[in-house]
């Protein structure tokens, strides 16, 4: 036992040390997505000077019926600026299968939201996700979007190429 507990500490370690992610959150979602769901992140205070990638996290189940995900995201700045992405991402390949990584039910999608981005203002950055699934020739909105279990969002340092 003691073995195993030394192992996976050497793992995470050896993980944690290679990364460049400087911050990562998740929230669990109940059971569904609700249309009037926001998801919100407060980002940490972030070096003006160095470029970040910024990614969606999403994991979904069977249970998730559409084989796109249509999101609105918006960047809210510590001054009062706000800038809003409507995106769209593909969650399944033609055939059906799931995009994402992970065995058996669960598959987890990184997804990428915008490279090199720079944080000049001082202050609390927050992040609102909102979903505006649709079912084809409808109106309205999915009201409860059953399948997605997690969303989260997450910042890494950009290396250079």
């Amino acid at each position: 036992m003691n073995k195993l507990a030394v192992l996976f500490l050497f793992a995470t370690m050896f993980i944690a040390c290679d990364s460049d992610t400087v911050f990562s959150e998740s929230k669990a979602m109940d059971g569904h997505w609700g249309a009037d769901e926001v998801v919100e992140f407060k980002l940490p205070q972030l070096d003006s000077l160095k470029k970040y990638n910024l990614f969606l996290n999403i994991r979904n189940t069977n249970e998730y019926k559409f084989n796109n995900l249509f999101l609105s995201v918006s960047v809210n700045f510590p001054h009062g600026k706000t800038i809003t992405d409507t995106l769209e991402y593909r969650m399944a390949n033609p055939d059906g299968s799931w995009l994402g990584q992970g065995i058996g039910n669960v598959k987890e999608n990184k997804l990428w939201f915008k490279e090199h981005v720079q944080f000049f203002e001082e202050g609390e950055y927050t992040v609102d996700i909102a979903q505006l699934m649709r079912n084809n020739g409808a109106v309205e909105g999915v009201t409860k979007l059953e399948g997605i279990t997690d969303v989260g969002f997450s910042i890494e340092e950009a290396t250079k190429q």
